[in-house]
C-alpha cells in the first residue's frame, strides 16, 4: 500500500474536484491510503469511504476572471487567507507523508496559485524519500498568449516525474492545445479519459424522446438555458428537460423555472443524468469534460454549444473533436440565440439515422467506446510502476555481484575490443503502463529499444504512442503468437504445419504490419517463442523481409538476410511468478556473451518483455544497461541501423531448426502456460 495525495483548486465549474475525486476513489479502491486537498468552494462529494478529505480556505472566482481570486463572500483574496491555504497544504503533507504527489492541472494552469504550490514542491525533499511528483491534466489545456509564461511552465516540470494527461491521445494529443517540446515529451503518460460513472444501456432509437438540455455546474450554462426556453416555445410539440446546476444561484434558477413554457420542466441537476441521456432523443449541452463522457457512455445524439466566454478555447476544441468523428453537432456560442437553437435542434437527425455515428450500437449491446474511458484505473497502474520500479532498484543494485560482468568488460578494453549492445522487446500490442515504463527506461538509458509487435493483435493505441518516440523501431513477431505445435515446445511457425501456410503467414504479417505500425516498423521477422523452423528463413527476403532476430548465437548464412539475435533474457519463465532469473547465474552468462561476440563482432542483444516483468526484473534491467552504457568498450546501436541494407548480399543468419539447439526459456515453456498478450 502507498499513500497519495492529490491537490486541486477548481474556481469555475467542478469538474476538476470531480476528475480529482475520481482518481482519489480508484487510488483507494486499489488499496492506496489517499488525502484528497481540496481549495476551492465547498462541495458534496460521495463516496469517500477510506479518502482524508482536507479543505484548504476556500477561494473563488467571477465569471472568468481568473486572475482575480475572491474569497467566499466575494470580496479581493486576503493576504491572510492565502498564508493560511500554504500553511493548511502543507501541515496536510506532513501528516499524509506521500510516497506521490499529484498537483491538478498546476504547472500548466492555476498560476494564480504558484505560491502554494511551489510551497508544496519545495517542501518534498525533506521527506525521505522524495515522493514521486506528478501533474494531472485534462485532454485540452489553455494555451498561454505570452511565451514566457509557457517557458516557466516547462521550467517547472524540471521537478516532476511524470504528467498525467487524462486524454485518448488518438483523439486529443496534447499538442493540439499544448507546445509540447522535446524536453517534455518524455513526462507524457496518457492514461485515456477518466470516468468512473456507471454506464446507462441506452434505449432503441426508436424509443427515444424528448430533448435534455444541461450546462454543467456552475452558472456558465445559464445563456444556454435561457435560450433553450426562447427554442423550446419555437418547437412547442417537442418535450424539453432542462437541468441547472447546484451552483447555480436559487434565484437564477427559479427565473427560469418561471419563464419555462409548458413543454419544458426545469430541474436542478440529478444524479441519474446518465440514464435520462440514455433515453433522450437528443442532448444539448456544452462540451465540457465530463459532459462529453456522459455523451460518449450513454450514445445519445448531442448538439454542442461549447463556452466560450473570456476567450475560453477548451470546449470548442473538444465539440470540433467529437463532430469531426459524426459525434456530435456544433453550435458557436458567438451564434447562440433561441432562434438559431431551435433551428439547430430541428435540423438533428433523428436517433438511428445514418449521420449520427454514435459510440454505441443501436442495438443497445454494449461495445467498447471510440474513445479510452479507463483513465481512472489506468493512472493508479502507472503511479503503482512507477512507485514500484524506484522501490525495487535500490534493493537489487545492492545486492548484484558485478565482478564477472566488469571482469570481461576490463579484459575487452585491455585488448582494444569493443562491442555492440542493441535491445528488443517482444510481445507488444497495445499502449499500456508497461509500455510506458519500458519506453521510459529507454530514455532514462539511452538505449533505444526495438518493439517486436504482434501484428493480429496490434491495438490502435500502439502506433498513437510510438508517434511520439522516433527512435523506436517496430519488429514483425510473428502473426497472431499463435502456438500450432501439437505436442513439446511451443513454435508459431515451426515444422508442424505446410510451409505455403507458413509462408502466406509471415507474408500477412508484414503486410498488417506496415498498415497499423506504419513508418516504425521495420522488415524483421522475429518468431514467437525464437522458433522457426529451417525451411522458411530461405523464403523470407522473398515475401520483403530484410532481416531475422532470435535468441542465441548466429547460425549459418542467407543470401538477403540479415541476423541480429538476443543473448541475454532476465526473466525466470520456469520458476512461480515469472520473475527475475538469478542474477548469480545472469551476469556470468553475459559476461560469457560478450567475450564470444567481441570475437565474432555478432551485436549483444538483450531481450525483454515488458507484459511480464516484476519490479526486481525492471531493476535489474535499468542497473544492467547503465552499467553497460557507460563502459567505453559497450558501442550502443539502434535496430535501424543493425538491419540496414548491405553492400554484400549475404549475412549471417540463424537458420536452427525449432528445438534442436538451445532454445531461451519461455514462458509458453511452462506446464502451466502463459496468457495471451491482449
Amino acid at each position: 500500500m502507498s499513500r497519495i495525495l492529490i491537490a486541486v483548486t477548481h474556481l469555475l465549474g467542478a469538474g476538476h474536484l470531480t476528475r480529482a475525486a475520481a482518481l482519489a476513489r480508484a487510488f483507494a479502491g486499489a488499496g492506496h491510503a489517499v488525502t484528497l486537498v481540496s481549495g476551492g468552494m465547498p462541495a458534496v462529494l460521495p463516496r469517500l469511504a477510506g479518502i482524508r478529505l482536507v479543505q484548504l480556505p476556500p477561494v473563488r472566482i467571477a465569471g472568468t476572471a481568473f486572475t482575480a481570486l475572491l474569497e467566499p463572500d466575494g470580496r479581493p483574496v486576503r493576504d491572510a487567507t492565502l498564508a493560511a491555504r500554504r500553511t493548511a497544504l502543507i501541515a496536510a503533507l506532513d501528516a499524509a507523508r506521500p510516497d506521490a504527489v499529484i498537483t491538478e492541472l498546476y504547472p500548466f494552469g492555476r498560476r494564480v496559485l504558484a505560491g502554494e504550490f511551489d510551497a508544496l514542491i519545495a517542501a518534498l525533499p525533506a521527506l525521505a524519500p522524495r515522493p514521486l511528483l506528478l501533474a494531472s491534466v485534462r485532454d485540452v489545456l489553455a494555451r498561454p498568449s505570452r511565451p514566457d509564461r509557457i517557458a516557466r511552465t516547462h521550467a517547472r516540470l524540471a521537478d516532476y516525474d511524470a504528467v498525467l494527461v487524462h486524454s485518448d491521445p488518438e483523439v486529443l494529443p496534447l499538442d493540439a492545445s499544448w507546445p509540447v517540446d522535446a524536453a517534455i515529451r518524455p513526462l507524457l503518460r496518457y492514461t485515456g479519459y477518466v470516468d468512473e460513472a456507471a454506464d446507462a444501456a441506452p434505449l432503441a432509437p426508436s424509443a427515444r424522446s424528448g430533448i435534455v438540455v444541461s450546462g454543467g455546474s456552475s452558472a456558465a450554462g445559464l445563456p444556454l438555458q435561457r435560450a433553450s426556453l426562447g427554442a423550446a416555445r419555437l418547437l412547442p410539440d417537442l418535450s424539453w428537460r432542462v437541468l441547472v446546476g447546484r451552483a447555480v444561484p436559487e434565484d437564477a434558477f427559479a427565473a427560469l423555472r418561471d419563464a419555462a413554457p409548458g413543454n419544458v420542466a426545469v430541474e436542478r441537476a440529478r444524479p441519474d443524468f446518465r440514464a435520462l441521456l440514455a433515453g433522450a432523443a437528443l442532448s444539448v449541452s456544452q462540451a465540457g469534460y465530463n459532459t462529453v463522457l456522459d455523451l460518449l457512455r450513454s450514445g445519445c445524439p448531442a448538439l454542442l454549444v461549447p463556452f466560450e466566454a473570456g476567450n475560453e478555447t477548451e470546449q470548442r476544441l473538444r465539440a470540433e473533436t467529437l463532430a469531426a468523428r459524426g459525434i456530435a453537432r456544433v453550435l458557436p456560442e458567438a451564434e447562440l440565440t433561441a432562434e438559431a437553437l431551435a433551428a439547430a435542434v430541428a435540423a438533428s437527425p433523428p436517433p438511428g439515422d445514418p449521420a449520427v455515428r454514435s459510440p454505441l450500437p443501436a442495438s443497445g449491446e454494449r461495445r467498447s467506446p471510440r474513445f479510452a474511458l479507463d483513465g481512472a484505473s489506468r493512472s493508479v497502474a502507472i503511479v503503482e510502476t512507477l512507485l514500484a520500479g524506484r522501490a525495487a532498484a535500490p534493493a537489487i543494485r545492492a545486492t548484484l555481484d558485478w565482478s564477472p560482468l566488469d571482469g570481461a568488460l576490463a579484459r575487452l578494453a585491455g585488448r582494444g575490443r569493443g562491442v555492440t549492445l542493441w535491445w528488443r522487446d517482444d510481445d507488444a500490442c497495445a499502449h499500456t503502463p508497461a509500455l510506458d515504463r519500458l519506453l521510459g527506461l529507454a530514455r532514462q538509458t539511452g538505449v533505444p529499444v526495438a518493439l517486436a509487435a504482434i501484428p493480429a493483435l496490434i491495438e490502435p493505441s500502439l502506433p498513437a504512442r510510438l508517434a511520439e518516440e522516433p527512435a523506436v523501431d517496430g519488429l514483425v513477431h510473428g502473426l497472431a503468437h499463435a502456438n500450432h505445435a501439437p505436442a513439446g515446445k511451443k513454435a508459431e511457425f515451426g515444422e508442424h504445419r505446410p510451409l505455403g501456410v507458413r509462408e502466406a503467414q509471415a507474408r500477412q504479417a508484414l503486410v498488417l504490419a506496415r498498415e497499423r505500425l506504419g513508418p516504425a516498423v521495420l522488415p524483421v521477422f522475429v518468431p514467437p517463442w525464437n522458433r522457426i523452423a529451417p525451411d522458411l528463413p530461405p523464403i523470407l527476403p522473398a515475401i520483403g523481409y530484410r532481416g531475422l532476430s532470435t535468441f542465441g548465437p548466429r547460425g549459418h548464412g542467407l543470401p538477403g538476410l540479415i541476423a541480429v539475435n538476443t543473448h541475454v533474457d532476465p526473466v525466470a519463465w520456469h520458476e512461480a511468478g515469472r520473475g527475475l532469473a538469478d542474477p548469480a547465474v545472469l551476469l556470468p552468462r553475459a559476461a560469457e556473451t560478450l567475450a564470444q561476440a567481441a570475437e565474432s563482432g555478432e551485436p549483444v542483444g538483450l531481450l525483454t518483455h515488458h507484459l511480464v516483468q516484476d519490479a526486481a526484473t525492471w531493476a535489474f534491467c535499468a542497473a544492467l544497461l547503465e552499467r553497460l552504457v557507460r563502459h567505453p568498450a559497450v558501442n550502443v546501436a539502434r535496430a535501424a541501423s543493425l538491419f540496414a541494407p548491405r553492400a554484400s548480399p549475404v549475412s549471417q543468419t540463424d537458420v536452427r531448426v525449432a528445438g534442436t539447439l538451445r532454445d531461451p526459456p519461455s514462458a509458453e515453456d511452462d506446464p502451466k502456460g502463459r496468457k495471451a498478450p491482449e
